[in-house]
């Protein structure tokens, strides 16, 4: 051990260590909010068909209220072990204890068993975590931003290698796991066994393992606000670029500059020059004011014309953003008094807290439609709490400043101190080098995939398929048999329906490029709610135009995708949109009412465009999509009566019924052709995929 360390400097033992650490737990805390939201609708629909149905038996990915109840009883227990480290922090291997913990915690992630579940393998590793970041506060305080800058900056390396979903929560992974595991066991003996903990902060050498620093209340607060705004939106590339309609491809080392750069001693020191000359009680207002001005024109005004040229000025000032917020880390944390009491722990379980209740504010602006009532004897609360949780509809925006504020208290209140300093010229040198590599392996990963396209074709495959947010009917996630179904359907043009590009509760994963990497197709993305959840089109054939109109929504807010694709001399115009659901449960008569007034307003769109673009002809026209209702019902009456035609009239409901779930079947996914512009040859629906509730329908067209 000795010999090692003569070798190789102790500092650099630490920078390893809390990289490993730091990526390690990013990616579990992403990785638990989807598996929770996942298994949570398991239970729920498992609590809907009884605990003695025979569906439960058949389907491995079911949980029941029992399993789940036992793993979130859990989390109180991860919430504890940060105040547990307070009093075992002292002990010169609590640290290595700990991150064993981590270390195997996410091992098996990847391989849980019988009593573990995947769910308990992220609650041990979590635990483990938080209980790091007490050790890393008292003991090694200047440590601590690098935790979470370098583990972001390496899960978007990652995460660009796998097209956005990230391989290493993948099982064939598990090797490769299992050494970083014990590469990460190395670095934290090497780097904290004989080390003296009683070290005080070195500023004139920058050494990374010394230093006492304490957590305060707003420092917790800003930390939870903080992964919050990581997790969500400004560490993620697709997010940023899902929600303003960028490259992906462009965006991807951009961000993760944005997000590495504070790491690097010198730009700190120009923060710090940036500030230094502004009242003390004013820069954290200052800065913080900075980040949301960036965030919202960011988010309001995702492109601007500049002649014939068209800027990506949204997601540019989000990454800008990034940087900004990424330089906040530095101020969590400050120097710690002789004789001061430490709540560190307290406040890092408060970190927690703060971060659940961001993440519930988040999924009520996607889900808000689906709230309801509580039971007895609660009941009473339904007059205030349901009309408040369904009031999140269009806050997604407002969750995401109020986290930003939060996150920026502890500059705000922080009057006595800079808290960003330099470093020597090699740590500077060393960080930027290493943010060059970083940034070359993303570009080259983030490359997209050449598609080879479809022309001059006598005939076109399309299918229709709600993916479901990539679950199966269990809320197993299922995008690898999604991708299988696609591509064993062989279809050249298919329209994606609750399709999702970033949100938490699908692990962050950008579907429609996943998919569309995989599969070798061109992809385009409409958004409909809160810039991650809408509608897509993946195509072989050229696509040349697209865009996209909002439709009145009672329920969760949809709408019409317009896409042009070019397989011969001239264009097929296809539109593709989802309707409101015809929830159970209540009275009906406003959703089918809602149902009508959708169908009127995409009637009304595509006499708009007759008359705009077409000179009283729609041409070659494909209208399709989840329109939840059955081939009876009035709306669809409609649709035959302005034109359309149904290639699956008449089928018999086997080889025609789409939805699939709790064991009853309906027709619920069309594709409509325009009058004879364009000629169905066949139709099939995929019965055999399991991978969505939906089942998708395909029709070969003659052109």
């Amino acid at each position: 051990m000795n010999r090692i360390r003569s070798l190789v400097s102790r500092p650099v033992f630490a920078i390893v260590e809390v990289t490993i650490a730091g990526l390690f737990f990013v990616q579990t805390l992403r990785h638990i909010i989807g598996l929770l939201y996942a298994r949570a609708s398991s239970a729920t629909v498992v609590s809907a068909l009884g605990a003695d149905s025979s569906l439960l038996a058949a389907n491995p990915a079911a949980v029941g209220p029992e399993v789940l109840s036992s793993e979130l009883s859990l989390l109180g227990a991860v919430l504890g072990a940060p105040v547990l480290m307070i009093l075992v922090a002292r002990f010169r291997w609590a640290t290595v204890l700990v991150l064993a913990a981590i270390a195997v915690g996410r091992v098996l992630i990847l391989q849980p068993g019988s009593p573990i579940t995947q769910v308990m393998a992220a609650e041990l590793v979590l635990a483990g975590g938080l209980a790091y970041i007490v050790a890393l506060v008292q003991r090694r305080a200047k440590l601590l931003p690098l935790f979470f800058v370098l583990g972001f900056s390496v899960d978007q390396l990652l995460r660009a290698y796998g097209n956005t979903y990230d391989p290493s929560m993948r099982p064939d992974f598990l090797p490769a796991q299992a050494a970083l595991s014990a590469l990460l066991m190395l670095a934290g003996i090497f780097a904290n066994v004989g080390r003296d903990q009683d070290t005080q902060p070195d500023e004139a050498t920058g050494a990374y393992d010394t230093g006492r620093g304490i957590l305060t209340f707003w420092g917790g607060i800003g930390m939870g606000a903080l992964l919050f705004l990581q997790l969500s939106l400004l560490a993620l590339p697709n997010a940023i670029a899902g929600r303003t309609d960028a490259d992906y491809t462009l965006f991807v080392p951009l961000v993760l500059a944005a997000t590495f750069l504070p790491a690097v001693p010198f730009v700190r020191q120009q923060a710090r020059f940036l500030l230094s000359p502004f009242d003390s009680t004013t820069r954290g207002w200052m800065w913080f004011i900075a980040i949301a001005v960036l965030i919202v024109v960011g988010l309001r005004i995702p492109r601007i014309n500049v002649g014939s040229s068209e800027i990506m000025v949204g997601a540019f000032l989000l990454t800008i953003a990034q940087l900004f917020v990424s330089l906040l880390w530095w101020w969590l944390v400050r120097p710690r008094a002789a004789r001061e009491r430490n709540f560190t722990g307290i406040w890092v379980a408060t970190a927690g807290l703060v971060l659940m209740l961001f993440l519930f504010f988040d999924l009520l602006t996607y889900d808000y439609a689906y709230v309801q009532g509580f039971a007895a004897p609660l009941q009473e609360l339904n007059v205030y709490m349901v009309p408040l949780m369904r009031g999140f509809r269009g806050m997604g925006l407002a969750v995401i400043l109020l986290a930003a504020f939060l996150a920026a208290v502890p500059m705000i209140v922080s009057t006595r101190r800079m808290a960003w300093a330099g470093g020597s010229t090699t740590e500077t040198v060393t960080g930027l080098a290493a943010l060059v590599c970083a940034i070359a392996v993303a570009m080259i990963y983030s490359r997209p995939i050449a598609v080879t396209p479809v022309l001059d074709a006598d005939e076109i495959i399309v299918g229709t398929y709600n993916i479901h947010g990539g679950y199966s009917e269990f809320y197993e996630l299922s995008l690898e048999g999604i991708a299988r179904t696609i591509a064993e359907s062989g279809a050249t043009v298919v329209l994606l329906q609750d399709v999702e590009a970033g949100r938490l509760t699908s692990f962050g994963i950008d579907q429609t490029l996943w998919l569309a990497r995989v599969l070798g197709m061109d992809r385009r993305f409409y958004p409909t709610n809160e810039g991650l959840l809408g509608l897509a089109v993946l195509s072989k054939v050229p696509i040349v135009y697209d865009d996209g109109f909002l439709l009145p929504s009672l329920d969760r807010q949809t709408g019409v995708q317009r896409v042009q694709i070019q397989p011969d001399e001239d264009v097929v115009k296809i539109y593709n949109t989802s309707f409101g659901q015809l929830l159970a449960g209540g009275d009906v008569t406003p959703q089918e009412i809602n149902q009508t007034q959708q169908m009127e307003a995409l009637l009304a769109l595509l006499r708009t465009h007759i008359e705009v673009d077409y000179r009283g002809q729609l041409g070659r026209t494909i209208v399709g999509g989840t329109l939840n209702n059955v081939p009876d019902a009035a709306i669809m009456q409609t649709l035959r009566s302005n034109g359309f035609n149904d290639p699956f009239a008449g089928a018999p409901r086997d080889r025609s019924d789409t939805l699939f779930r709790h064991g009853q079947s309906a027709r619920v996914d069309y594709l409509w052709l325009w009058r004879d512009t364009l000629t169905a040859t066949g139709y099939v629906v995929l019965t055999n995929s399991t991978s969505s509730p939906h089942r998708m329908a395909v029709i070969r067209v003659e052109l």
